[in-house]
């Protein structure tokens, strides 16, 4: 016997059995009993495994066996561990971005709509699996009424009432349970998507986390460079006053210092715009970080190699593609619903209760009255509306597997987008550092050649600002190399099991 069959039984034998009428009168059960059981073995009987529908069956993903992208600068074929992935960002060796990571997975506020999002779809899932078990109402009333003089005796008549009504749908076709399968489906897919916003929030936490020492580091070496020039400009002034060079020399010093003085103010509002997002992803007011991460600390460096492990088990592995391949099979389970109601609806439905002109005859055994049978509803013409909502719910289905294998596509280019660009900003942080070192050099010997009269001014300028702009590329350099990881795991789909976010 299922767990509903008991659960009926159950209800009617309490239906049977309440003692409800005077001097503790008990109905016989024998016959009501006995009803039950022939009615209850004919339902289950037709009921059996019957479900009207297509049965899903798991599109199998189909993935390449490697990644098109050509593995360097530490990209290495390999099995990811699993661990790693979960908490990518402690490969950054930073303590501050670690506890960042743990406040946000506590304090964001679209982490937190999400988990509401799931709570829904578990109570959706729970309302479709009532439908499983017999409904009980409990109903009493009082009537006084009082016929025409005219048309009849212009009597006064009360009548009171009381009992309980059951009722149960006999899922013989297996709407029900294609319905439960829809809403399971459904709490599944949004759970994956759960995960998805969860993945999202760690990799922007880190990425914003890695914007604000980038600024930082840029602003440092801005400043370091304006005192460079500073003292320059000094040193031309007074050769100015001292009448050993043209006022064009100053002149040229001066724009070139007010120039790089003139970037600090972006650099600021640049810095203060990202540590106020990254307050609001800890779900905080803007300013409260800035205490945080006034202590100016690098760019954190990224590890020697990194496992990219297999495209298919990386692609499963994403929440995206998770729950776009669970609604496609809540979707395959609403043609079932759909389909079930060209099919009649079967109710099992009883009464037990008591009737009465007076209140004093009420709980008397003359007065209770009873019933039990079968009900059956079946629209035998609708123009053929049941039909045109399965072509909609097929079609629907369709649309689900296209977005499905929109979805595996999509993850797969983010994923080699990811490693080309990883790989390719270290092979030209490389070249930029050559150039930083060159450009560097390059500006001590004009440096030089000026002071001993080989060449004008024009050459110091001109090295200057080259080595100042390969010196504010190196930075921004270094930290497009540890952004870049950083997306490189998101693509990865990496995070989401670091933390029981759902209750």
């Amino acid at each position: 016997m299922t767990l509903r069959t008991k659960a009926i039984s159950k209800t009617m034998h309490a239906m049977a059995s309440t003692k409800l009428f005077k001097g503790g009168y008990t109905l016989r059960r024998d016959t009501f009993l006995r009803s039950v059981a022939q009615i209850l073995a004919v339902t289950l009987t037709l009921t059996g495994c019957m479900r009207v529908g297509p049965d899903y069956q798991p599109v199998e993903l189909e993935a390449p066996e490697a990644w098109h992208t050509e593995l360097q600068k530490g990209l290495t074929p390999g099995q990811m561990d699993p661990a790693t992935l979960a908490r990518w960002w402690s490969i950054l060796a930073d303590p501050t971005l670690s506890n960042l990571e743990e406040r946000a997975v506590r304090g964001n506020l679209q982490l937190k709509d999400a988990q509401a999002r799931v709570n829904e779809a578990r109570a959706m899932r729970g309302i479709s699996q009532a439908r499983f078990f017999p409904t009980l109402d409990a109903a009493a009333a009082a009537n006084k009424s009082r016929s025409s003089a005219s048309g009849g005796t212009g009597d006064e008549t009360d009548r009171y009432a009381a009992g309980f009504d059951a009722g149960w749908e006999v899922d013989i076709f297996g709407g029900v349970r294609r319905s439960v399968e829809m809403t399971q489906a459904n709490l599944e897919a949004t759970r994956e998507e759960l995960h998805g916003v969860l993945v999202s929030l760690l990799a922007e936490v880190a990425l914003n986390y890695v914007e604000v020492r980038t600024l930082q580091a840029r602003l440092e070496t801005a400043e370091a460079n304006i005192t460079a020039l500073q003292e320059t400009y000094g040193i031309n002034f007074s050769r100015h006053q001292a009448g050993l060079i043209s006022e064009l020399s100053v002149q040229e010093s001066l724009r070139i210092l007010e120039s790089t003085r003139a970037v600090i103010p972006a650099l600021e509002t640049g810095l203060e715009a990202a540590q106020n997002r990254l307050a609001v992803l800890l779900g905080e007011a803007p300013g409260n970080l800035h205490k945080v991460l006034a202590k100016k600390m690098q760019i954190p460096e990224i590890p020697a190699t990194v496992l990219v492990g297999i495209p298919a088990e990386t692609l499963r592995h994403r929440p995206d593609v998770r729950s776009a391949e669970r609604n496609l099979a809540a979707q395959t389970a609403r043609i079932g619903v759909a389909t079930a109601d060209l099919y009649p609806k079967f109710h099992l439905v009883g009464t037990l209760g008591l009737e009465s002109i007076s209140t004093g005859d009420l709980f008397q055994s003359s007065s209770r009255a009873w019933g039990i049978g079968p009900n059956v509803n079946w629209r035998i013409f609708d123009a053929g509306a049941i039909r045109q909502n399965i072509q909609v719910q097929n079609a629907r289905q369709e649309q689900a597997l296209i977005h499905y294998e929109a979805t595996i596509l999509r993850a797969q280019e983010e994923v080699e987008n990811a490693l080309v660009a990883y790989a390719k900003e270290q092979l030209r942080r490389e070249s930029i550092v050559r150039a930083s070192a060159a450009a560097e050099r390059a500006e001590q010997l004009a440096r030089d050649q000026y002071q001993a009269g080989l060449v004008n001014y024009n050459n110091v300028l001109d090295s200057q600002r080259a080595l100042l702009l390969l010196q504010d590329e190196h930075v921004q350099s270094n930290g497009a190399v540890t952004a870049n990881l950083v997306r490189l795991y998101k693509a990865f789909g990496g995070g989401w099991e670091s933390a029981q976010v759902e209750q």
